[in-house]
């Protein structure tokens, strides 16, 4: 079913004259509003649906605990979405309007360039108090270099329900606390200059998750995997 809407804000004024100047000052930016209320709900009805249906299944952790759920460290439950299966055109379209942004931030990202993204991790905190304890997504030049959040969570009260993003800009000693208001969408480098937690959470909190990749250092990545998994290859051949 298409969808006709139109963001209720000017999409190349928000990208050129917010988003990409705030990116390289301060590492990340975020935005109120962005699809106005009538279709920010139906974003959460849809997200709503897949939780009650119980595809979210819990988050994992990475490196030498993949494949392990340790939900004193990430309480989350989340599932992957590409925005065209059926049900979820409401969350496609909000892909698209993510997408349009960061093409418009084109050559102003400075030395990246932007030709893929992740699907979206569609994540919720179940509100018994589950976090993220803090991290970098993107440790290892895996080739994410932007991640943008959506979030969905209707008359939240950070001082009741908890669940802000903190974010410790270059890892130092100031932080940045983004409360995961109704329709905000967030930016920033997913790179070691944003390590960011998420803190317990009191309410179910939803959210929707991208990552751009920077064409460079995807391309890198991926013969870095090559050469392990044919080094890997090439051991048990030896092994055998």
């Amino acid at each position: 079913m298409p969808l006709n809407h139109s963001p209720s804000v000017d999409l190349e004024k928000l990208a050129l004259e917010h988003i990409a100047p705030r990116l390289l000052s301060a590492g990340y930016c975020y935005v109120d509003n962005v699809l106005g209320e009538e279709f920010g709900d139906k974003v959460l009805a849809q997200v709503r649906r897949l939780h009650q249906e119980g595809v979210l299944k819990d988050g994992q952790l990475a490196g030498r605990l993949r494949g392990v759920s340790k939900k004193h460290l990430r309480g989350d439950k989340i599932t992957w979405v590409a925005g065209n299966e059926e049900g979820c055109e409401a969350i496609g379209f909000v892909l698209s309007v993510i997408d349009r942004l960061v093409v418009l931030c084109g050559t102003h990202l400075g030395q990246y360039y932007v030709k893929e993204r992740s699907k979206a991790m569609v994540a919720c905190y179940p509100g018994n108090g589950a976090g993220y304890v803090r991290h970098v997504d993107n440790p290892t030049g895996d080739g994410r270099c932007i991640t943008c959040i959506y979030y969905l969570n209707k008359n939240w009260d950070a001082k009741v329900h908890g669940g802000i993003l903190r974010i410790f800009p270059d890892g130092g000693s100031h932080v940045a606390d983004v409360e995961p208001l109704f329709d905000r969408l967030l930016f920033f480098w997913s790179d070691r200059r944003n390590p960011h937690e998420v803190q317990p959470s009191y309410a179910t909190r939803y959210a929707l998750t991208v990552w751009y990749f920077d064409a460079k250092e995807r391309a890198a990545a991926k013969q870095r995997f090559k050469r392990l998994s044919e080094s890997r290859q090439d051991s048990a051949s030896e092994d055998s």
